[in-house]
């Protein structure tokens, strides 16, 4: 039998934002998954794997090749691949575009908790960061709220400006408090070690969605921010020991493990007690998620051959 391999356009022209979110929603009522990362080094050079196992889902390896010389040559930073596994028999199974699966998992995980949390008659999205991360999330917010207008955000302007002329009803924001109060969802995709979201530029309502933070030592909202909201993840496995975004803060004792109120294996909690509520959700990652991600492409591939 030949393996598939699924590039990048192939995979791009079978998927759906809201069929991956609900292919996300399906697979956690899967038993929690196993996950482990391991790295190399060979300075400056990394290899970063990321495996997951699901029982019923099956396994995921998925490489990331770091080589920060490579633009200086014209060629990408990151290279990789998503070697997916059968789970009956652990056969390879796939062999998937390693953007393909960064692109919609890391969107699409996001794109989730909105569809749950965001007031339903959201209408004013701000995104904040405009570099590839940007770029898939003004697409799979357009899908996830077809009504509403999205704003774009950058320190630099100029790049905000430039991926706002390719898309269709994107608007760009030179003032970042005044887009943050203005907007009913924000969403942050930034690779700032310091807080970007002040919790007193906040209204009631809103909802927040934190991406880019992935270090121990990088953060996108303060204090404040984290106080005044209700608190969701995608798996407390991932994030609250490894992230600064919520690590930090509860290792100072400003919030508590228990004013995270679900992550995405209690997806019956991802709800709002009412208008009022600040939600913020913080994307954390995971290979459990490029797992999920990476079933619900090959399905559609298969589906299509």
């Amino acid at each position: 039998m030949t393996i598939p391999f699924i590039s990048f356009s192939e995979g791009e022209a079978l998927l759906d934002w809201l069929e991956l979110t609900q292919a996300l929603a399906d697979a956690h009522d899967l038993p929690r998954a196993q996950i482990g990362d391991t790295f190399l080094y060979r300075d400056p050079d990394t290899m970063l794997t990321r495996s997951a196992w699901i029982d019923g889902l099956g396994i995921a390896v998925k490489t990331a090749n770091i080589f920060p010389a490579n633009p200086g040559r014209g060629e990408p930073m990151i290279n990789g691949a998503v070697c997916l596994y059968g789970d009956r028999d652990g056969a390879l199974s796939a062999l998937i575009d390693f953007h393909l699966v960064t692109k919609w998992k890391t969107a699409g995980d996001s794109l989730l908790a909105a569809r749950r949390l965001a007031r339903p008659d959201s209408d004013a999205i701000l995104i904040v960061g405009a570099g590839t991360v940007g770029h898939s999330l003004c697409q799979a917010f357009a899908a996830g709220f077809p009504e509403a207008r999205i704003t774009l955000w950058n320190r630099t302007l100029s790049k905000a400006r430039e991926l706002a002329d390719s898309l269709p009803r994107v608007d760009v924001a030179d003032d970042l408090e005044a887009a943050v109060r203005r907007a009913d969802i924000v969403v942050t995709a930034t690779m700032s070690s310091q807080p970007v979201i002040r919790g007193e530029w906040l209204r009631p309502g809103q909802h927040v969605n934190l991406i880019g933070a992935y270090r121990p030592d990088m953060r996108e909202a303060d204090d404040a921010a984290l106080k005044r909201s209700r608190i969701f993840v995608d798996s407390c496995d991932t994030t609250l020991e490894h992230i600064g975004e919520l690590k930090t803060p509860i290792a100072e004792g400003v919030i508590s493990r228990e004013d995270v109120v679900a992550d995405f294996y209690d997806l019956d909690a991802f709800a709002r007690t009412g208008v009022e509520d600040i939600t913020l959700f913080k994307n954390g990652g995971g290979a459990h998620l490029d797992l999920m991600t990476s079933r619900h492409i090959l399905d559609k591939w298969q589906a299509a051959h």
